[in-house]
Order: C-alpha cells, then sequence, then structure tokens
C-alpha cells in the first residue's frame, strides 16, 4: 500500500503545515497556522516570570475535578443530533435532524454534530466515540464512583447506535451528512436548519480507509465497554467492527478522495495507515482473535507503525495512540512470543510521545506556551492537549503496573509514571484556569470562562423560548454579530483555548479559540476521571478478550439501569 505521504522525522512541521486547515476546521472554514508574535527577550522573561507566579497561585487552589467530569460529558448532550430522549438534561437543545438519510433512503436520525455547526462528519465523530470508550475502559471505575458512568454510556451509546444505522451493508458506511460548504454559510439552530442535509456514503467503488478505519475501531472499543452489561449489543459492534476493518483494508483508499465535501475541513493528512493499525489493535483487545495480533505486528513497519515518531494524537493522526496501545499489551505480557520484538518497537515509539511531552527527547520535544500549555497550533489547540494528556495518564498507570518508566532518547532520564501523570495534571490545570490569564477554558466550570463560544445552538435564543424560525441570514444579523454573551451556556464545552503565548479573545467570530468540538471532551472525561478518582487497580476486575481489564458487572449494574430508564 502506498505509504503516508508525509515526513514526521524528526520534526512534524511538514505535517502540521499540510494539515493545519484540516485538523484546525471550524465555523469560518479551514486557515492555516498564524504567524508568529514578535516578542523581545527581556519582555518575555518578565512574561514568563509572571506567568509562572500567576499559574502558582492559581494551582494552590486546586481543581474540582469531579465537577468538571460531570460538565465535561454532559456537553455531548447539547451536541446531540435527532430525537433527544425525555431524560435530556440540556433543556435548550430540542429535536433535530429527523429527516437525515431519508432521501438516500435510509435512516441517519442520530449521532453528534462535532462542534458549533450542524454537520455530521464522521471521521471526527468515530474517533469521540472511540476515545470515550478508551476513557470508560480505563477510568469506568472511577466515573462510577463519581455517580457519572451511566451519563458516560448513554454518550457512548447515543455515537454507536448512530453507527450501527450508517453500517447498513458490509461494505457501505455512510460517512457524513451535510456539508460544510452550506452550513457555514448560515447561523442556525440546529432545530431550523435550512441547508443541505445530503448523506455522503463509502462502498468499493468509492473507498474510505481512514474513515472506515476508525469507525471499525470506534465499535470494536465500545464492545469492551457493553461486554458486561449488554453482551448481545457487544456482539454486534463487534461484527459491524470486523466488517468494517474487511472494508477499509480491503478496499483502500483516502476517505476524503471519496467524500470530497470533507477535504476542506477534515482532510486526511497522515493517511490511512494509522487508522488500519489503530483499528485492528482494538479489534484484538475486543476479540482477542490472533490474526489482528499478526496484523498489528506484520504491518507495523509498511503501515508506519513502528515507523513515524510523532508528537500528535488526535482525529487525523492515530500513531501515538496505536504505540501506546501496543506498548500496554507488551506491559500486560499479551505479545505473545512471535510478536515481542515488534511490540518492543512499538514500545520505544510510545515512550519517545511521553518523553517529548516532558521535554526530554531533544529534536522532538512539543512546544509549550510560556505558561506550560502544550501547544502544536493556532486553530483548536485544547483538543492535543486532552488527548495528550489522556495518553500520559493512561500510559503512565500501565507503566506502574508493570514497576516500569518510559525511557527517554540520548542518554535522558527515564520518565517515570508519577512524572506522567504529573504533567497530564498541569495540562488538565491548565485549562481548567490555572494559567496565566486565570481563566476556565471550560464553559461553566471556575468563576472565569468563555462567554461567548462559537456555536450556534448556544448563541441563538433556544427554540424553547422564542420558536420563531431563525433564518440562515437573520441568524448571523441578530446573533452571529452581537457582543454580549451567549443565551444558552454551553456547559463542558472545552473551547480551543489560546494561543501559542496565552493570549485569548472571548468573541464568537474567533472560532479558532472558541469553538468548542466533540473530540476536545473525549479524552478529557477519561483523564478528569483518573484524576478525580484515583488510579487504575488492575487485577481486581473482570477479564476481556485480550487479557486486559474492565469493571466487574456489578461496578455496572447501577448506572446501566439508570441509563436505560
Amino acid at each position: 500500500m502506498p505509504m503516508p505521504s508525509l515526513s514526521f522525522l524528526p520534526r512534524l512541521s511538514s505535517l502540521w503545515a499540510l494539515s493545519a486547515m484540516a485538523r484546525g476546521r471550524g465555523g469560518g472554514g479551514s486557515r492555516g497556522a498564524a504567524g508568529r508574535m514578535a516578542v523581545v527577550p527581556g519582555r518575555l522573561a518578565l512574561f514568563v516570570l509572571a506567568a509562572a507566579a500567576q499559574v502558582a497561585c492559581a494551582a494552590a487552589a486546586g481543581h474540582d475535578y469531579g465537577e468538571a467530569l460531570s460538565k465535561s460529558i454532559l456537553y455531548f448532550e447539547a451536541q446531540r443530533s435527532g430525537r433527544l430522549p425525555g431524560g435530556q438534561r440540556v433543556g435548550w437543545r430540542a429535536d433535530s435532524g429527523l429527516l437525515d438519510g431519508k432521501a438516500n433512503g435510509v435512516d441517519l436520525v442520530g449521532g453528534y454534530y462535532d462542534a458549533g455547526d450542524n454537520v455530521k462528519f464522521g471521521l471526527p465523530m468515530a474517533f469521540t466515540v472511540t476515545m470515550m470508550s478508551w476513557s470508560v475502559v480505563e477510568y469506568g471505575e472511577q466515573m462510577a464512583a463519581a455517580g457519572e458512568l451511566g451519563h458516560a454510556l448513554e454518550a457512548l451509546r447515543w455515537g454507536t447506535d448512530y453507527f450501527v444505522k450508517a453500517h447498513p451493508e458490509a461494505n457501505v458506511l455512510y460517512g457524513e451528512v451535510g456539508d460544510g460548504d452550506s452550513d457555514h454559510g448560515c447561523w442556525q439552530r440546529p432545530e431550523d436548519m435550512t441547508t443541505s442535509r445530503q448523506a455522503y456514503r463509502l462502498d468499493p467503488q468509492h473507498p474510505g480507509s481512514e474513515l472506515a478505519g476508525e469507525t471499525a475501531a470506534a465499535m470494536a472499543a465500545a464492545s469492551l465497554v457493553f461486554r458486561s452489561s449488554d453482551p448481545g449489543y457487544a456482539n454486534q459492534l463487534l461484527q459491524h467492527s470486523k466488517q468494517l476493518f474487511d472494508f477499509a483494508d480491503k478496499y483502500r483508499g483516502r476517505y476524503d478522495s471519496s467524500i470530497t465535501v470533507a477535504r476542506k475541513y477534515y482532510a486526511s493528512s497522515s493517511g490511512y495507515g494509522d487508522e488500519l493499525l489503530w483499528a485492528a489493535v482494538w479489534l484484538y483487545k475486543a476479540s482477542g482473535d490472533g490474526q489482528y495480533l499478526d496484523y498489528l505486528a506484520n504491518n507495523a513497519d509498511a503501515l508506519g507503525g513502528t515507523g513515524w515518531s510523532i508528537n500528535e494524537f488526535g482525529w487525523d493522526v492515530k500513531y501515538p495512540g496505536v504505540q501506546v496501545l501496543a506498548a500496554m499489551l507488551l506491559l500486560r505480557g499479551k505479545a505473545g512470543g512471535a510478536h515481542a520484538d515488534v511490540l518492543r518497537r512499538y514500545k520505544q515509539k510510545a515512550d519517545l510521545f511521553a518523553c517529548s511531552c516532558l521535554g526530554r527527547a531533544g529534536a522532538t520535544n512539543v512546544r509549550r506556551t510560556p505558561g506550560g500549555m502544550i501547544y502544536l497550533q493556532s486553530w483548536n489547540n485544547v483538543q492535543f492537549v486532552t488527548s495528550a494528556s489522556f495518553l500520559l495518564a493512561a500510559y503512565g498507570d500501565h507503566l506502574a503496573a508493570a514497576r516500569q518508566a518510559a525511557q527517554c532518547p540520548s542518554g535522558a532520564a527515564a520518565a517515570q509514571p508519577a512524572e506522567l501523570l504529573a504533567f497530564a495534571r498541569s495540562q488538565v490545570d491548565y485549562i481548567l484556569g490555572s494559567n496565566p490569564r486565570a481563566t476556565s477554558y471550560m464553559v461553566g466550570y471556575g468563576a472565569t470562562f468563555p462567554q461567548q463560544a462559537h456555536h450556534r445552538g448556544a448563541s441563538i435564543v433556544s427554540v424553547k423560548a422564542d420558536p420563531s424560525f431563525v433564518s440562515c441570514q437573520g441568524g448571523f444579523n441578530s446573533w452571529y454579530h452581537r457582543r454580549g454573551s451567549n443565551p444558552n451556556l454551553l456547559v463542558g464545552a472545552t473551547v480551543g483555548g489560546p494561543d501559542e503565548y496565552d493570549n485569548f479573545a472571548d468573541e464568537r467570530d474567533n472560532y479558532e479559540q472558541t469553538e468548542a468540538t466533540t473530540y476536545n471532551n473525549a479524552p478529557l472525561m477519561g483523564v478528569l476521571a483518573r484524576l478525580h478518582g484515583g488510579g487504575r487497580r488492575f487485577g481486581r476486575s473482570s477479564s476481556l478478550a485480550d487479557g486486559s481489564s474492565l469493571l466487574l458487572a456489578s461496578d455496572l449494574s447501577t448506572s446501566v439501569v439508570t441509563m436505560r430508564e
């Protein structure tokens, strides 16, 4: 198969340049990275000292991770498309998209709007569901203790139920409903939308290995979550996952060449090798079928799994996630004699990711702002902060259980599990307000947080308060351009966040910084559960197919009953 068309080593500047528009999409179309700000060195030093003092003061106050966890999960209810359930807690939302798929002869009602618009983009939605699932796999026990597991499972099932609908045949997957161009030309509540609801599909003549592979990963990971509480549903998800993986692997091709309307917003810059490996490792974890471990090992070089050293993880680039999962298999003794050497090479890359975040990897170190936040790009940078924080927390827990550390290059000190968790905590604390601005970047958390999130539904009066129709341009004229706070609070939304110098402008048209996305929150809910509830207790719970563990059915039962009611 063709290799990804990018050179990731030793730095990822080429990836950032090629994918800045795609991974940083938002309400105003695609944009590249912003220009650098010139700073006088002496002033920068003073700024860094001042920033450090402010961060120290804010950190001393501590954070309520339980509150943040609850709100991070609640946010997904504001993003729901379809007919809302009786237990809907975000009261300003109402039913929307009830005819999705009808013109194509398929029921595509449901799923999630990705961000502040009304499009259902398949690739980021699938990554969101995968990361929700992984969050529960690692930290479901902590969510249960916080009383949030039921809500997390509801959020997860809202996504997987949609994917079951979107996969009506073995080699057919509907990958998008609506299109960004028409949607971004309007400012309407989802309940009022008059823009195109065209559905776009993949099939053997129109392949899309990234999207099919990511959806396979999502359904395999979710099957792990539902295995104890709803085995029939888990089996259904696993069957869909296997079919989608076969489709993705047999009919290889870039999804944005088949669904061209997605290219401006969610183009795949890394190719599909990472998604094929990502799906394979999740299928091995979910099924225990050795053919998927064989695939992960035998294609490690050809698909880039042991070749690329990458310090970003998100909806486009999955390599660090693959490498961490493969390393976890090795740490738990699930490598198998034939594959131990390959998994050790995966672990070397996982270690390098961890070391790059801690500043111990030389040329591949992740940049940070003066206030200490991971910084990769100007548009929705927080997505990389939350995803890296989750990887570090989860990997650190598995390293600790194996009494190992991440080995850093060039003689640098090994990264101990406690250091990985501490760094993840520092990033989450930054998001929650321990930053130079003393501003929380989660809406509704803390004393100061964004008031003008770039979000159609939140920025227009609720249809329940005023059912008068809001037209495409009427929304811009009456709501988008107003300077006041949004009439509806988008609780739990984690916005794009500040720039490389920790600056932030709370303005609705500043979509690079004030738009939230589902894939910002999906990994964040996991790391928040970890910080609130403590570490994972290995060996206490029931076995999964790959020999790792999840919650006992008794741990899940109360929350699951609540969810079903």
